[in-house]
């Protein structure tokens, strides 16, 4: 996808694939953690929609227009590690 492409992309659509990626890094960082509290004695599994949500309202801590320079970061770094690859 080209520079064009990425910033025609609706704020709704720069909102989706940051939360996307945002859950990723968070889950990813706090991957420890995370097992431990599934691992709780305590720990049900209506609980997990509760911890998502949690993780998600992370997202809100970004305004539209870092969350709009992180993912146009995000797709040409993956992009350029693509190309890498295929060379």
């Amino acid at each position: 996808m080209d520079k064009s492409q990425e910033t025609q992309k609706t704020e709704q659509e720069v909102a989706s694939e940051f939360k996307s990626y945002y859950l990723q890094r968070a889950t990813k960082e706090f991957a420890e953690d995370l097992d431990k509290v599934r691992g709780a004695d305590d720990f049900r599994n209506d609980a997990l929609q509760i911890l998502v949500s949690a993780l998600q309202q992370g997202t809100e801590l970004f305004s539209p227009e870092d969350q709009r320079r992180i993912v146009m970061a995000e797709s040409s770094s993956s992009s350029s590690s693509s190309s890498a690859a295929r060379a």
